[in-house]
């Protein structure tokens, strides 16, 4: 295939996947394993990601802005800012003492992200089923306990294949928060936990990177932060009528292709 088309098709999935329930990651690294695509330290992978993350922020930009400038004198938006800190403390802690295992053992493993990605979507079938009743609606208004517990659902995304936000949303579903809330939270809760994570990649793999196929990354990045944008502003009216049942049997369906098509050995 050529290396323009990949690059196209690895950033539309970026975009499509990133800020959905069904594992970005996981399924990156399965479209790289059966494309037969790496990038030298994973350059490509991190720049595209950092596409979606931008997508995400200028969305988001004006309430964060405004979150900000009110916080000075204004107890509820302090509270709310200290609420995503709080949930994004789990994941550095975790991503701190596990990084490499993660990354070298965990990352080559397609077998394990294929039954991860069937496993959540059973989970996420269950849930949108058996939720309890919703006591919170305001993503902006969550208490601090359950921001902090929420953070621990986050942490699971460290197993490729989880993914970030629907490990976010379960455990938001299971505390009471409202569908729509439960996905703009882990919408915030990934500005800063995204952005970490991206930032120390790129840390820790500077003496590696390599940005000679800058054409492609080029692309990539483009596709994926264009496309996220569009998920962004589309998923959350979507989920509030109808749930994410449709997340749960997508991820099914594309681990058990996927399971199917290792043990054919490709």
């Amino acid at each position: 295939m050529d290396s323009t088309v990949t690059a196209a098709l690895l950033g539309l999935l970026e975009g499509l996947t990133e800020f959905l329930p069904v594992s970005s990651t996981g399924h990156l690294l399965l479209a790289g394993h059966f494309l037969g695509f790496e990038s030298k330290g994973k350059t490509f992978e991190v720049v595209i990601q950092l596409g979606a993350i931008l997508a995400l922020a200028s969305v988001y930009a004006a309430l964060v802005t405004r979150l900000f400038l009110r916080a000075r004198r204004d107890a509820a938006a302090r509270r709310s800012i200290a609420s995503v800190f709080i949930a994004f403390l789990p994941a550095v802690i975790v991503g701190l003492l596990a990084r490499d295992f993660i990354k070298n053992v965990l990352f080559e493993t397609p077998v394990l992200i294929a039954i991860m990605l069937i496993l959540g979507g059973f989970v996420l079938l269950v849930i949108d089923r058996i939720a309890p009743p919703a006591v919170h609606d305001d993503a902006l208004a969550l208490p601090y306990g359950k921001a902090l517990v929420i953070g621990v659902w986050q942490s699971l995304a460290m197993i490729p294949g989880v993914s970030r936000s629907g490990a976010t949303i379960v455990g938001a579903l299971l505390l009471g928060v409202e569908k729509r809330a439960a996905a703009e939270f882990s919408f915030l809760l990934s500005l800063p936990t995204m952005g970490a994570a991206v930032a120390y990649d790129l840390f820790k793999n500077r003496g590696v990177l390599d940005f000679g196929a800058v054409w492609e990354i080029a692309v990539g990045f483009a596709v994926a932060f264009v496309t996220a944008m569009l998920v962004v502003r589309w998923v959350l009216n979507y989920i509030s009528r109808n749930g994410y049942a449709l997340f749960g049997w997508w991820r099914i369906i594309v681990g058990t292709a996927a399971l199917l098509a290792l043990s054919l050995g490709f």
